[in-house]
């Protein structure tokens, strides 16, 4: 009887495939097959915006002026720099790398630690590279699309690649001692709220504007995603500068 129950609730995670031709395409291009328990966290974590994320997020960016709020989210980018360095290193991709080294160089020193962003007007504006996406050019499968509260969309390859990501940060190794464990924390949190608060508007406007909230945010997650890997599987620049020669 267990083993029936225990069988019945796996098969309830899953949307077995279609067997009309059409409805089956549809079905892989979506590629969730774990959509019954996915939508449910979503609603988790819609729950969760509503009742208590977006709230504080809005006093966040009522409390704090834009200025300060722009020079955190540059703090942010800044230090997760050494990810974006060295996912560029993984995928082979050496004039990225090089531009998100000179990137961290000039705004941990010139930038005053992260806080204004000084590299793009010298010419080294932000990329973004991550473990999943440097995964990706070395041919690892996606896998199925996860919906995960606190993460929100992923995948298989992309929520193993967040945990190489967080290996890489090089806050999550501020030892203890002289208030660095409280600036860690202060970080932490600043940078969430201020990632919170930049997405009020855009949230709003896909729930007022779509029949079907989940599937609009999974297809937009999915084709952004697909346009960052061929952004980085494409980039065949050359190493040096053009202002070098």
């Amino acid at each position: 009887m267990v083993g029936l129950l225990t069988l019945s609730a796996c098969a309830s995670w899953r949307n077995p495939p279609p067997k009309d031709p059409e409805a089956l395409a549809d079905y892989k291009e979506a590629n969730d097959p774990y959509e019954p328990v996915n939508r449910k966290m979503y609603g988790i974590q819609m729950w969760a915006w509503h009742k208590a994320i977006r709230p504080v997020a809005k006093a966040w960016a009522w409390v704090v002026p834009k200025p300060i709020r722009n020079s955190i989210d540059n703090l942010n980018q800044t230090w997760n720099t050494p990810i974006v360095f060295f996912s560029d290193v993984g995928a082979g991709k050496s004039r990225r790398a090089g531009d998100a080294f000179m990137r961290y160089v000039i705004n941990m020193t010139i930038g005053g630690a992260g806080f204004f962003d000084v590299a793009t007007s010298l010419g080294y504006p932000h990329h973004d590279t991550d473990a999943g996406m440097t995964m990706a050019t070395w041919g690892v499968a996606s896998g199925p699309y996860l919906f995960l509260p606190g993460l929100g969309p992923n995948t298989f390859r992309d929520a193993i690649g967040y945990g190489i990501d967080q290996g890489l940060s090089p806050i999550n190794y501020v030892p203890r001692g002289y208030g660095l464990l409280t600036f860690n924390w202060a970080y932490n949190i600043a940078g969430t709220l201020g990632g919170f608060s930049n997405s009020i508007d855009a949230i709003d406007h896909v729930e007022r504007d779509s029949l079907d909230p989940y599937a609009f945010i999974r297809s937009a997650w999915q084709q952004n995603r697909a346009s960052q890997i061929d952004t980085l599987r494409n980039d065949h620049r050359a190493t040096v500068p053009d202002w070098y020669n």
